[in-house]
């Protein structure tokens, strides 16, 4: 059975067909145009590229998406993509395929797909976290999504920056209307505008790199924000492993650094879990969405 996953980013969306043993068959990516029509008929497109390229044959879709479906609507909610908010994303991309479609958050499905046989394979509980143009979270306990009985399960990136300092309350505004949430202070976006010179998050790891003062700091107060936030996850979830992805998870020093910037606030005597990079690094997202559907799904 093929199975297409599709990563609906913020920038482009992408299409990859699975075989049975989930390797990759087929795979392409366009701009996403940022309005809603035009979406949906890119992923129209691309499915039936990768469909075709794969043999032809019908197969099962599953879609990683910005934000959730809400529970008492169907609606989407929650999205940094704004546009998607309110509107029948499921139901209208089933009627532009012309078959039953299963969503999910986008970092639900990197957790998904590093917990089936990535960076989490054999794990009972990991925790996997989307650190890129935004930042959100995803939980799999023994294979399985957590979601929550309000679709809001693992919805990290909109939480406040734990123990903050006098200087970071009460921390920028986000765009979901709230002040200081994750999102503003550890995706790429917000070590930039931490950093404050213009420089995009890449160039200020290398200049951190080179031993560039600034950018040194800029690297240091990030890591010690990321690791309170982290130190939160293990109070309250204490999972087997952690999943970093997203532009910002391609940081070596993280690895380094993170566990000692987590220790002193987790609530133990003790801090020994895994700070780990995804291992299918990009591919995480179509290949979380594809694994929306089980082999065995009739």
């Amino acid at each position: 059975m093929i199975r297409i996953g599709v990563d609906f980013g913020g920038t482009k969306i992408e299409a990859a067909a699975l075989d049975a043993g989930g390797a990759i068959v087929a795979r392409l990516r366009r701009p996403n145009p940022g309005a809603y029509e035009p979406a949906l008929s890119v992923v129209a497109e691309l499915v039936a590229a990768v469909e075709a390229e794969a043999g032809g044959r019908a197969a099962r879709i599953g879609v990683g998406m910005p934000g959730s479906i809400s529970p008492t609507t169907g609606l989407i909610r929650n999205a940094n993509s704004v546009w998607l908010n309110g509107e029948r994303f499921g139901q209208d991309l089933e009627a532009a395929l012309a078959r039953p479609v299963r969503l999910a958050n986008d970092a639900n499905c990197l957790a998904l797909s590093e917990a089936a046989d990535g960076a989490g394979a054999g794990a009972s509980v990991v925790f996997a976290a989307i650190l890129g143009t935004g930042c959100g979270g995803g939980v799999v306990v023994d294979g399985r999504l957590l979601e929550g009985r309000n679709g809001v399960a693992g919805e990290w990136g909109h939480t406040p920056l734990p123990w903050p300092t006098a200087q970071e309350h009460p921390g920028p505004a986000c765009w979901c209307g709230r002040r200081g949430c994750l999102e503003t202070w550890i995706s790429g976006p917000a070590l930039a505008a931490d950093h404050g010179t213009g420089l995009a998050a890449p160039e200020i790891i290398a200049q951190a790199r080179q031993g560039a003062p600034g950018a040194l700091a800029s690297l240091q107060r990030y890591v010690d924000r990321l690791g309170r936030a982290l130190a939160v996850v293990a109070d309250l979830i204490d999972p087997d492993v952690i999943v970093l992805g997203g532009g910002m998870s391609n940081v070596a020093e993280l690895y380094e650094q993170l566990p000692a910037a987590i220790a002193p606030h987790v609530f133990a005597d003790g801090f020994d879990t895994p700070v780990r990079a995804a291992v299918h690094g990009d591919s995480s997202g179509v290949r979380g969405a594809a694994w929306l559907w089980p082999p065995e799904a009739p």
